[in-house]
């Protein structure tokens, strides 16, 4: 009992021993420890961060003139009048841009572009082909690609840096004569 009654007058005639044993935090090798390995997998990380967010606007892109496509399609059918999504391949400042607009037919030969649907751009950082009679897909009352032609009917966008690297930097589009869509995800040379 002795014992124990000698250790806590000891605590309580030195309190600061047990304050000092008991105080939190880092040495300063722990932080250069800690900041050589954050450092590391940034290092490590940066080009996968940079190639996903390269994918996924590529894709964005992409599925966006698909929607778009699709889209008209519908409005075709549901107004029961002639709906198509023309490409245009404009001078924007110093940049050369393609961009897209769905338009519908008013009048006979009187396009006018879709209310609520304002024209749309591809980042110039892609490559774009457009590969329809007169950079339009149009579509009748029922659905059907009115200029559909089989050696034209696709648009493919692609990612110069995906190809760098390797891996799928194409996306097509295919458009068919029943105004189905076809998505591919392909690799430049295949």
């Amino acid at each position: 009992m002795n014992n124990i009654s000698i250790i806590s007058q000891q605590e309580r005639i030195n309190p600061r021993n047990k304050l000092a044993s008991k105080q939190k935090g880092f040495t300063l090798i722990e932080i250069v420890v800690a900041m050589a390995i954050i450092g590391i997998l940034s290092l490590v990380l940066y080009p996968n961060i940079l190639n996903s967010l390269e994918t996924r606007n590529l894709e964005n892109s992409t599925r966006q003139i698909m929607t778009t496509i699709q889209r008209a399609k519908f409005q075709a059918v549901k107004s029961r009048i002639n709906h198509r999504v023309r490409f245009d391949y404009i001078n924007q400042g110093e940049m050369n841009l393609w961009c897209y607009i769905m338009e519908r037919e008013d009048n006979p030969g009187s396009w006018n572009s879709m209310p609520g649907f304002n024209r749309r751009f591809l980042p110039a950082s892609f490559n774009v082909t457009v590969n329809f009679p007169t950079q339009i897909v149009q579509f009748s009352p029922l659905g059907f690609v009115s200029n559909y032609s089989s050696t034209q009917n696709s648009i493919t966008v692609q990612s110069a840096k995906l190809n760098d690297y390797g891996q799928y930097d194409q996306r097509v589009i295919n458009v068919f004569i029943g105004g189905s869509v076809q998505y591919i995800k392909s690799q430049s040379g295949e």
